[in-house]
């Protein structure tokens, strides 16, 4: 679905050889681009979707949820339903609240899990994973005083969602639909919950592109007529310093669930390369989705290579020695199994079970302990799409095998993830060298199954 008008790169006022430059130059750090939209003057100038990515698909944009997090708190506080200044344990009951409450706890306002100075010394998120997460963050030391020490910490942002739940009776992703995500257009919005029933507020919100440039667009606009302008303006501005931090575009400041950046622009990221960039000078907003090891290398590119081209037209023309496509790795046919099933122990993947069969094709099979299974067959050639079932990386899985040893390539599309298992039987063993580009959970392993 199309909800931004487009518009030449021309009439934009870019320059079409700096742009094409940019390109080539974001292709070339290392950082691999999954889909791009960029918007100026309210219409998009440029996309590209990297094969089997698409634009219109869902994507998990991890941390760019807390900043859908934040425009829900601040419509509630506009309702008159809370206020930056309320206490954290004022939402809670003795169900979730510690036997004692520390100075600091009760110390703690909405303001501080908004701006990342909860008191916590690292990151909640890790230590509060289960069945009851308010309770288990209420629970915690709070080692400094709130509001004096910037630390990302996911946690504050689960703690936001659980507060909207109280105050309004809806979950996150219910409350934002008829205020935020049904007027932008994202009717594809989907968000991760927990056991006790909350939206987790600091990941696990899933939309396409295009929807992050609305959203984007929507921030540039001052909220237009869906989000409270100051709010917008606060939320975006820098609130507190976190100077602490290592890169250069993470310590200019950070505000209600945004960072600040240079040239005097702000962003929702999320991890591995996701981010809503938006730089009120240009008048512009871009989205980029990637797999991204190093997310300051992107900006870099930016800021060297993107700022120059708003400075008008240029001689050139926008024709980047680019392949927008993501192809699988070409090392040859497939190794041709003899049809042996080996069998794996319990592990973090879930791979119960892999076969080589002799046509040149290999059968993959996850369960993760809940008894449900399912086989992905990996063959030669191009990307082949499949369903995956077992709620783990996305629905949308495509894959393809090369190589000997067999070589099988599993792409999840709605995450950056790629896997790659190369496969290497000897009699009646069989060890998988499991590799991973990016992503959260098990990484790079060795497994090795046993003939049945």
């Amino acid at each position: 679905m199309t909800r931004l008008e487009r518009g030449g790169v021309a009439e934009a006022g870019i320059g079409a050889g700096r742009l094409a430059a940019f390109i080539e130059a974001l292709a070339a750090c290392g950082q691999e681009v999954q889909t791009l939209m960029l918007v100026r003057h309210g219409k998009v100038v440029l996309e590209h979707e990297c094969a089997p990515y698409r634009l219109t698909d869902r994507h998990a944009v991890y941390s760019i949820s807390k900043s859908f997090t934040s425009m829900a708190i601040g419509l509630a506080i506009e309702d008159g339903l809370l206020a930056l200044d309320d206490r954290v344990v004022s939402f809670f009951d003795e169900r979730d609240l510690p036997s004692q409450i520390g100075d600091n706890l009760a110390a703690m306002r909405v303001r501080d899990l908004l701006t990342m100075t909860t008191g916590h010394a690292e990151d909640t998120v890790e230590r509060i994973h289960g069945d009851r997460m308010v309770q288990a963050f209420l629970a915690l030391d709070v080692e400094e005083k709130p509001g004096t020490l910037f630390v990302y910490n996911s946690g504050a942002t689960y703690m936001l969602s659980a507060i909207l739940q109280r105050v309004t009776g809806e979950k996150l992703l219910d409350y934002l639909k008829p205020r935020l995500f049904d007027p932008i257009g994202a009717s594809e919005a989907r968000w991760e919950e927990t056991p006790e029933g909350i939206n987790t507020g600091g990941w696990g919100l899933e939309v396409n592109t295009e929807s992050l440039a609305v959203f984007g667009q929507l921030l540039l606009n001052k909220g237009g007529d869906v989000l409270p302008a100051h709010w917008v303006e606060a939320a975006t501005s820098g609130q507190v310093p976190n100077d602490n931090q290592d890169n250069v575009d993470w310590k200019q400041g950070y505000g209600f669930q945004f960072w600040r950046s240079r040239h005097n622009s702000y962003r929702a990221d999320g991890a591995f390369g996701q981010y809503v960039l938006v730089l009120p000078e240009q008048d512009a907003v871009l989205v980029i989705t990637s797999a991204s090891p190093d997310m300051q290398a992107v900006l870099n590119v930016v800021w060297q290579h993107l700022l120059p081209a708003f400075e008008g037209p240029d001689d050139g023309t926008y024709a980047p020695n680019v392949s927008f496509e993501l192809t699988p790795p070409a090392t040859g046919k497939p190794a041709a199994g003899h049809g042996t099933t080996y069998s794996f122990e319990q592990n973090p993947f879930g791979l119960t079970k892999v076969r080589l069969d002799p046509d040149g094709s290999g059968t993959f099979t996850y369960d993760f302990g809940s008894g449900e299974a399912q086989d992905v067959v990996c063959r030669e050639g191009d990307w082949q799409a499949d369903q995956w079932r077992l709620g783990w990386l996305g629905d949308q899985l495509v894959t393809s095998a090369t190589g000997d040893p067999f070589t099988a390539s599993m792409r999840f599309t709605e995450t950056p993830s790629l896997y790659t298992l190369t496969c290497r039987p000897d009699g009646d063993t069989m060890t998988v060298d499991v590799l991973r580009n990016v992503g959260f959970g098990p990484g790079d392993a060795t497994l090795t199954g046993h003939a049945l």
